[in-house]
């Protein structure tokens, strides 16, 4: 049985919450420069994950493994400027 692996499932999830985040402030009429850009990055952690987990060599998996990192900070940064910028309520950042 092959085993699970924690970043496919855990980047999927997360993707699946920031969905959810964009269609729920979109709807609320937040900033929608910033949710775009939220909604892309966020996304595209799981999409590179995947495309890690099929790297054709080491140094591929590597490659692809750093862009995961690099789009992971870029979403940590819009979701602190999201917040930071009081485009969402106390309420809505627990959500």
């Amino acid at each position: 049985m092959k085993e699970e692996n924690v970043l496919l499932t855990k980047s999927y999830a997360f993707a699946i919450r920031i969905v959810n985040l964009y269609r729920f402030l979109y709807q609320e009429k937040k900033d929608t420069v910033i949710l775009k850009q939220i909604l892309r990055s966020g996304t595209s952690i799981g999409a590179n994950a995947e495309e890690a987990a099929g790297a054709q060599s080491r140094k591929d998996f590597i490659s692809k493994l750093s862009i995961v990192y690099k789009g992971a900070r870029e979403t940590n940064y819009w979701l602190r400027l999201l917040r930071d910028t009081q485009s969402v309520s106390n309420s809505e950042q627990a959500a």
